[in-house]
């Protein structure tokens, strides 16, 4: 297995922050196998997404919607509505794995491979990238 980390910086707002080039990069030559994305994290995750036509801000509203900022969170530390940031990962999971053939991702047409954060008190992300070879 290679593995290697890479830093995003995400900022101070919520985003929805595209990583595939970075997968791509590290996937170039090397055959067939699996790309896993790792955030080890415990506030963001990693989502298979169109971007760029809008769909990254119709997350963030669906997830404004579902996890909103007011709501009366028991994980009350760092920003308001940070409690949210530690419930997201139950849904936008902290992990992908895409199939790589002949050292290229294996993607939908339209399919991206992204950072998701809503932690605006942590600006910078590790995220780990594994290649298993078949």
């Amino acid at each position: 297995m290679r593995s290697e980390v890479i830093s995003v910086t995400t900022g101070s707002r919520e985003t929805v922050h595209d990583i595939t080039h970075q997968c791509e990069q590290f996937v170039r030559d090397q055959g067939d196998g699996l790309l896993h994305v790792f955030v080890p994290h415990a506030t963001a995750g990693v989502a298979l997404i169109e971007l760029g036509a809008g769909s990254d801000d119709d997350l963030l509203s669906a997830l404004d919607h579902l996890l909103p900022v007011g709501f009366d969170w028991r994980h009350r530390h760092g920003s308001p509505g940070h409690g949210r940031s530690h419930v997201m990962p139950g849904l936008i999971p902290p992990y992908a794995t895409v199939p790589v053939l002949r050292g290229r991702l294996a993607l939908g047409t339209w399919q991206s491979i992204a950072l998701v954060d809503l932690n605006v008190d942590n600006q910078t992300r590790e995220v780990r990238l594994s290649f298993i070879g078949g």
